[in-house]
């Protein structure tokens, strides 16, 4: 019996693990799942607890309740993989061997990477809805809160869903116009990127609309340090941001293990090719989704189309056939901007998102680069799919490689060209 071993019951292991299932023989391939505990978030919903428009039983489910039969679970902690060796070591001393391995630990906010940001004030008013309980005591804060300096700040990217800072933002506009204290905040975005999103076009309409919901701009803040009393933020060129109330996204970091078995880079993301989702440095382990030191967005979407090319790469390695598939990086993301709308950006390693429709070109139902509101409800219905398709591994009727059909160029940039 040969053994394939998942580590991660997130959104890419999970629906991995379930793909692989039906390729592989049962009789003749074990699959196994490793977490370190028994619930899976649905980790768009941290967006929306902070500000009411979900509650936390919306989001929580068990783990083991979306992984198939024939799909083997273990509640354990990694403490180190031995690629020479074939083996995975648990925390609690278990030794896990596999003939193939999939990394699927995804990234998680690190306040600890960054001075100032773990003192007196933390969950007083410096705050994060990346995490369940940053998401909840958030929340907790915006409904006492009575108003002043308000600053959604990036630390560093790549981070886990790369526009939820910016939806945050626009949510907190939103939130606070309908409580009619909006002349009461002071509402600022700290990026360390040179404008409000990574790609020129969307970037561009991004700050627009900050812009338009008199949110200021603060662009290529690189962080040293967070100072309490008085609260400011303060970045290595010496410039200093206020607040009365901050909602930072913390640097994002793969898992400790992926350092301590040599596999990641230096913010212990899997070094893999970027295309065939293999290994930089041992060819029968694979990483996936957030875990992946890929140019990909960090999103649950990535994960959803690059499941495919993985299993068929790794298949055919299981064959010693070469590696066919490759992926290019695609994602696709709803951008919340509030007042029951939203937008959505459809991109990949090497475009960048562009209007038109999506998924089908001329016809949409969802517009690409424009809020409207039925893309609002595609962003809320994605959940009802979440749980009863993508996890489980069935078929989304999506394209898994981007496509440029119905997507157009803006004029003025055809006339940069």
């Amino acid at each position: 019996m040969r053994h394939l071993l998942v580590l991660g019951a997130g959104t890419a292991g999970t629906s991995c693990a379930n793909r692989a299932r039906k390729r592989l023989p049962a009789d003749t391939w074990k699959i196994t799942v490793v977490d370190a505990d028994d619930v899976h978030m649905y980790q768009p919903g941290f967006l929306f607890l902070p500000f009411g428009i979900y509650s936390p039983a919306e989001i929580a489910r068990p783990r083991k309740k979306f992984l198939r039969q024939g799909v083997d679970f273990i509640v354990g902690s990694v403490e180190t993989v031995v690629p020479s060796q074939c083996e995975v070591k648990l925390a609690s001393g278990v030794t896990l061997p596999y003939d193939y391995l999939v990394i699927a630990t995804g990234t998680s906010p690190r306040p600890d990477q960054t001075p100032g940001m773990l003192g007196e004030e933390w969950r007083q008013s410096i705050h994060e809805f990346y995490s369940y309980d940053g998401a909840v005591a958030l929340r907790d804060r915006l409904r006492e809160w009575d108003g002043g300096r308000l600053v959604v700040h990036i630390v560093e990217m790549p981070i886990k869903c790369p526009v939820a800072p910016l939806e945050f933002a626009f949510l907190a506009d939103s939130f606070f116009r309908q409580r009619g204290m909006r002349d009461r905040v002071e509402l600022s975005f700290v990026t360390p990127l040179s404008g409000a999103f990574t790609k020129p076009i969307s970037s561009e309409l991004l700050g627009s609309m900050l812009d338009e919901r008199k949110i200021l701009l603060e662009p290529d803040f690189a962080i040293e340090r967070i100072d309490a009393a008085p609260n400011r933020l303060v970045s290595y060129d010496e410039r200093e941001v206020d607040f009365d109330l901050l909602v930072t996204v913390p640097l994002n970091m793969g898992a400790d293990f992926v350092a301590r078995a040599g596999l990641g880079d230096e913010l212990n993301y899997v070094r893999v090719d970027p295309h065939t989702l293999q290994s930089s440095h041992y060819d029968n382990i694979f990483a996936i989704g957030d875990a992946a030191a890929t140019p990909a967005s960090k999103a649950g979407s990535v994960a959803h189309f690059a499941v495919d090319d993985l299993l068929d790469n790794m298949t055919a390695h299981m064959a010693g056939e070469p590696l066919p598939a490759s992926f290019d990086g695609h994602a696709n993301c709803y951008v919340e901007v509030g007042d029951g709308r939203a937008m959505l950006i459809d991109f990949n390693y090497e475009a960048e998102p562009l209007p038109g429709k999506y998924p089908i070109p001329k016809l949409g139902p969802f517009s690409l680069l424009r809020e409207t509101r039925v893309n609002h409800w595609g962003k809320l219905a994605f959940r009802w799919m979440y749980w009863n398709m993508l996890l489980p591994g069935r078929r989304i009727p999506l394209p898994e490689h981007m496509s440029m059909a119905g997507k157009t160029l803006p004029e003025a940039r055809k006339q940069e060209m």
